[in-house]
Parts: C-alpha cells; structure tokens; sequence
C-alpha cells in the first residue's frame, strides 16, 4: 500500500497534468453549487448540503485514501434575482490535505419559462502536504530532495486565493451550466526551480465543468430524469505551457458521468450512474466505476441520500467501491406554495 502512496505522491510533484486536482462526487446532482457558482439561490429558499465521500472501501485509513467533505449553503434575496452562497470543503488523499472556503455571488435573469444565472465566486483554501516519516508513513530515499523539502521541513503550507464563474440556465423542466470555479493556476512549489527541468513544478490546473439534466413525467407517480457532468482539466493549458517550454503534455482525460434516475411520488429518487473517461489526442478511454445511488425527500424539506460507487479499473482488487452519504435541508420549505415540486 505504502508503494501505491509514494507513486501517488511523485506524480502528484512530477507530473500534475495526469491527474484531476477537485474532488469527484457520484450524487452531484444535489451540490451543484460546489462546481457552478450561478446556482446560488436557484432554490425557493435557502438550501443547505453536507456530504461525506469516502473512497477505496479495504484500504487502511493511515495510508491516505482520497475522503471528502462538503457543506453547502445558499438562498435567494431580492426577490429571486439575487442568490448568496458559502461552500466548506476538504478534501484529503495521500499526504496532501486541502480545506477551502468560497462564497458565491448569482444574478438571476427571467427568460421567458426560465431563468439564466451568472454567477461570481471567491475565497480562499490551505494547502498542505507533509512528507515528514513519523506522521506520514513514508519512506523517503533521499529526505533532502527539494520536491518534499520546505523551508528545511519534510512540510508545505500553503494559502492559496481563487475565484471562479459560472452560467447556469433553468426552467421547471431542465437545465444546463458551464463553470470555472477556480480560474488561478496557483503555484504548489516556491522554491527556485531550473527552467531546464521542465518536471520539476506543480501547481494547481484550471477545471472546466459542463453539465446538464432534463425531467420527463412518465405518469402522476413517477417521473425520469437523465443528467450528464463533463469534467475537463487544463483545456487551453497546453498550449500557454507549450509556449513557455514548460511541460511535455497537459491536462487529464476528459472525465464525465452520465446518469438516469426516476423520482416516485415526489419522494425516493433511485439512480444509476457511469462514470469514464477519454482523451481526444490519444483515443485513450477508460471505464471507471458504475454508481448506485438513492435520496429521500420529506415534507418537511428534508433530504438525506447515499450513493456505492463500484470500481471496474484494475483498483478493484485491492478495493470493493466508493461510498457517499448527503444530508440535506429547505427551510422555509411549505409544499402547498410550490405549484411545481423542485427536480433539481
């Protein structure tokens, strides 16, 4: 296990650009404001989420399995025009652990049945990776080598500002949004670093999200609802780095996730997901997991939902899947006032 660690950890400093930097999530669907900051408010009151991702079920929790977690909250103001968001969230795999806070800023434009959001955020996150041995368990050939080396300490702390935005389209029966929510590339290594070493940086990539859902009424008790999210990382990087010399070959395959669920009685939610990925230059693709998920939503405004994630890439002998749990709440929720029930 220590052995899958270390590879992880010098790609993560040798070679960023293979890898998807933001955290993955099965039910995104209900937190979509942690990728598309034009979502705040979309909702008829203010709407809070916290969910737990933990990934590669059989691993032992020391060795630094990716585990995610996210708190959410937004409402309208003005009325509807205007949405305010927070969004907490930490991320933690291998040695590296992230925590960020970002608030979301949304102006919602009627048109015609729908609205268009444009949507504004910013904040601030810590990042910090220790490759000390005591506290990581690792085992380091050379502990003096630069790329696990700061400020003479095995130990990298980082403040790192970003701001992000985003489109986001709705009417009562589907939607559509594209969003950056980290427009900086922030720099991971502050050290001197020679230019005729064109591995020897890392930093964090731009994210691009499309994503997109419709609702079908099937009959008066159920309704289908299929959504698809498109995850890119460094879609015009290649080219800035090409430029400077930097870098042999950016950004990850192309990840998305396509997903069909049905909602009876305006109740239980039951969906299955595929999620895969491919890379355009290459022909490169690759079948990464298939998602069970289910959510119950309570007259109350209540939700709470889970989601298994089962592996098909070679990780699945040595892991049995991913699991998510939601928690999450409307106030100010009164069914009687709502002409058309909330899908999304």
């Amino acid at each position: 296990m220590k052995r899958i660690i270390i590879a992880a950890t010098i790609l993560l400093f040798s070679l960023p650009e293979i890898a998807q930097q933001d955290p993955m999530l099965t039910q995104y669907m209900f937190n979509t404001l942690s990728y598309n900051p034009a979502y705040a408010g979309s909702r008829d009151g203010m709407s809070i989420n916290i969910l737990h991702r933990d990934q590669w079920l059989g691993f032992n929790d020391n060795i630094g399995k990716p585990v995610t977690q996210i708190f959410t909250m937004h409402t309208p103001v003005r009325s509807d025009r205007v949405g305010f968001g927070l969004t907490v969230s930490r991320d933690v795999i291998g040695v590296t652990n992230q925590t960020g806070v970002q608030a979301q800023y949304a102006y919602r434009i009627p048109t015609g049945k729908g609205h268009l959001a444009l949507g504004l955020q910013g904040g601030i996150s810590n990042w910090r990776a220790d490759f000390s041995t005591d506290n990581s368990g690792l085992t380091l050939q050379n502990p003096s080598d630069p790329a696990f080396v700061a400020d003479n300490q095995n130990m990298r702390n980082l403040w790192l500002p970003n701001f992000g935005a985003g489109l986001y389209f709705s009417t009562e029966s589907l939607y559509f949004g594209f969003s950056v929510p980290h427009i900086l590339d922030n720099d991971l290594r502050r050290e001197a670093i020679d230019p005729n070493s064109p591995n020897l940086f890392a930093r964090q990539y731009r994210h691009y999200y499309a994503m997109g859902g419709v609702v079908m009424k099937l009959s008066e008790a159920v309704h289908f609802k299929p959504s698809f999210l498109i995850k890119n990382v460094g879609l015009f990087t290649e080219f800035r780095e090409q430029a400077n010399d930097l870098s042999q070959g950016i950004a990850a395959p192309t990840e998305f996730d396509i997903d069909a669920s049905l909602l009876f009685n305006e109740t239980l939610w039951l969906g299955i997901s595929f999620r895969s990925a491919f890379e355009g230059s290459s022909d490169i693709s690759s079948s990464d997991s298939i998602d069970f998920w289910a959510s119950l939503q309570f007259g109350n405004g209540l939700r709470i939902g889970a989601a298994y994630d089962f592996p098909l890439t070679e990780i699945r002998q040595v892991s049995s899947g991913s699991y998510e749990v939601m928690v999450g709440f409307d106030l100010n929720y009164d069914k009687d006032k709502i002409v058309t029930p909330r899908y999304f």
